[in-house]
């Protein structure tokens, strides 16, 4: 991407879950890349897409129980694959499944990821990625048919195709994610993932025995019906995208048009919920 970028610098104590809090609400933002420190983080956004007061609303920064400070300075166009390779550090969830980049040696777990994150979001280490790893691994895909929907690495449709899914949607309305998906699908040799650029729009006709939405709540509120519209009879949905405390709003919204509450995971403040229809 061409242009200049604000670097913003924050200083975080304690550290976590606080960072991770905070990747995600400025990931919202529109923030675009994000270093790892050991006393805090540094975050990138294009200079033209930065208002004044756009930190203004994020949670973290309103909380008592961290301290964060924060500086700024612009900035010409950063290495954004170099810093990755810098910064990104493999996982292991569950014992089961392991998400690294390709730099990283090979692991030995039963399911194995290789991820390229560059700027799009969902490596496994946001706690909210996490937890819909943890659903995939702890239920049925096989001969499934599977939609991703917000999938940014495209990191859950990988997963959910090494499960013995039969095929599988991955949509993301962001160009980057929609890119960052078709190179890691190609990576990890799953040929049953489709991936496509388009919002909820792209749903209509179409059905699915399992959904994934791991997006803001909002978003999940406003596209709820196409969801459950795509869902058929006896099928599962999987939400996550929003804090702990969103979940009787979730669940009140899910319920309200016929699903029924099956399980809530909560990590580091977030949660990801489970539906059956």
């Amino acid at each position: 991407m061409a242009g200049n970028y604000l670097e913003f610098r924050f200083k975080i104590e304690p550290l976590q879950p606080a960072s991770e809090i905070l990747v995600a609400e400025l990931g919202y933002l529109g923030f675009e890349s994000f270093v790892e420190e050991e006393d805090g983080l540094i975050a990138y956004i294009p200079t033209e897409e930065y208002e004044n007061d756009l930190l203004a609303g994020l949670h973290i920064l309103q909380s008592d129980e961290v301290n964060i400070t924060c500086s700024k300075q612009e900035i010409e166009q950063v290495n954004w694959n170099e810093k990755w390779e810098k910064n990104f550090s493999p996982i292991i969830v569950d014992d089961t499944c392991y998400v690294r980049a390709p730099f990283h040696p090979a692991g030995n777990t039963e399911f194995e990821i290789v991820i390229e994150p560059k700027m799009s979001f969902g490596t496994g280490h946001h706690a909210t990625t996490h937890m819909m790893i943890q659903f995939i691994l702890n239920n049925e895909f096989i001969d499934k048919n599977v939609l991703d929907m917000g999938c940014g690495t495209g990191v859950l449709a990988i997963l959910t195709s090494l499960k013995g899914a039969h095929y599988v949607d991955a949509i993301d309305i962001d160009n980057w994610c929609y890119q960052n998906s078709l190179e890691n699908v190609a990576r990890n040799n799953c040929d049953n993932i489709s991936v496509e650029e388009g919002g909820a729009e792209l749903l209509e006709g179409r059905v699915y025995n399992r959904i994934l939405a791991n997006i803001n709540r909002n978003i999940l509120l406003r596209d709820l019906p196409a969801y459950i519209q795509s869902l058929e009879p006896e099928g599962e949905l999987y939400l996550s995208g929003f804090y702990a405390e969103d979940i009787s709003i979730i669940k009140k919204a899910c319920e309200k048009q016929g699903l029924k509450f099956n399980k809530a995971l909560e990590r580091h403040q977030w949660a990801a919920l489970k539906f059956y229809k």
